[in-house]
């Protein structure tokens, strides 16, 4: 409660200094607003984002979904407006991040928690591959869907907003070649990291079709999740190729989700299922810095 009360203080407070900012240097205006008029935006904004933040720092859970679901709905309306019109884009980021940061402190307030089981829920729970199937092939299969979805879907989804919101920034010309070589030789050690869990685990990466046996042999000897490292630097390589500031900041926003959200529960169900065997690794391995095995 008390991070989420202070929280909604420094969003109340930002709020204010921006609305400030608004109406008193022009530049502001114009790359977080365009050309909507300010005091029309002010005349809800004011009273349902900082009055409603400030409010919800002193516990008021009604005044939290308030400047909750108005940001959302703020957020929403600024990104189709900067589609459309090409203007506002930095609103539209700085309502995104006020999104997620509203969402978090009113889960604290509301549940006192973050529901990160949330993420594993329906055809993401844990849940141990059958002994028969096909690892090798569900795993390439996994690979085609997820690399496609999170590796190229979305980063082209995002380098188009970008530049429809004139977001993007220039990039010397060599690092389009540092991203390719990284690239590379990040998507080989997912493919080895892939087969080495497919074929010695008798499982697949996905938590819906896990590991039968610990896998502690390949890439899993110098990092305990060589998949999450592999896929995070994909992920910022793609960025470095297509000069996209905002596809590498992707790259990090997923990899602080799977550190914080997703890597406690599944290092909990790996210890529940493999006991002392998976706490000597643990302890043995680090999560993102390789070890030295010399």
């Amino acid at each position: 409660m008390r991070w989420a009360r202070l929280y909604f203080a420094v969003q109340a407070i930002a709020g204010a200094a921006w609305w400030c900012a608004v109406f008193a240097v022009p530049v502001v205006r114009e790359l977080t607003l365009g050309s909507l008029h300010p005091v029309a935006v002010a005349v809800f904004d004011v009273p349902l984002f900082v009055v409603a933040s400030a409010i919800a720092a002193f516990g008021v859970k009604p005044a939290a979904f308030v400047a909750t679901g108005w940001t959302t709905l703020v957020a929403i309306g600024l990104a189709v407006y900067a589609t459309v019109t090409t203007e506002a884009g930095w609103g539209v980021l700085l309502m995104a991040a006020a999104v997620g940061g509203s969402l978090a402190a009113l889960s604290l307030m509301a549940l006192g928690r973050i529901p990160t089981e949330l993420i594993i829920a329906g055809p993401f729970a844990f849940k141990q591959a059958r002994i028969e199937s096909r690892h090798v092939l569900v795993t390439a299969a996994q690979v085609v869907v997820f690399w496609g979805l999170f590796l190229g879907v979305g980063p082209l989804a995002i380098v188009f907003f970008e530049r429809r919101w004139q977001l993007d920034l220039a990039f010397p010309g060599f690092v389009v070649w540092v991203g390719l070589v990284v690239l590379v030789l990040a998507s080989a050690l997912g493919i080895w990291s892939a087969i080495t869990m497919s074929t010695l685990g008798k499982g697949t990466p996905l938590p819906s079709a896990m590991a039968n046996q610990l896998v502690i042999a390949g890439p899993y000897r110098f990092v305990r999740n060589p998949m999450a490292v592999a896929g995070i630097v994909q992920g910022a390589a793609i960025g470095l190729l297509f000069s996209s500031w905002l596809v590498v900041v992707y790259a990090v926003l997923g990899s602080l989700l799977w550190n914080y959200a997703v890597r406690p529960l599944e290092e909990a169900n790996l210890e529940e299922r493999f006991g002392v065997e998976y706490g000597r690794y643990r302890d043995s391995v680090r999560c993102w810095i390789p070890r030295r095995l010399w």
